[in-house]
């Protein structure tokens, strides 16, 4: 495989990875505060939420790396 599409497969990975830490920590920590004309929440913390799935996406991407580097998945 060329490398430039080893690393198209690796940033790929972690967009994906990114994006369902995101999706999965939206609902967390909302309470009740809602504007009462949109039903959308007061404070809900986006940019704490990015830089937290920013940190979980890392883990789990270093995990995937390893795996490929270990030769557990094949590319």
């Amino acid at each position: 495989m060329p490398h430039f599409l080893h690393y198209v497969v690796l940033f790929s990975a972690y967009a994906v990875l990114w994006f369902l830490c995101l999706f999965c920590l939206l609902p967390i920590g909302l309470g009740a505060e809602r504007d009462p004309e949109s039903g959308a929440p007061l404070n809900p913390m986006l940019g704490r939420k990015a830089l937290i799935a920013t940190g979980i996406a890392v883990v789990l991407w270093v995990g995937f790396y390893v795996a490929i580097g270990f030769g557990w998945l094949e590319l």
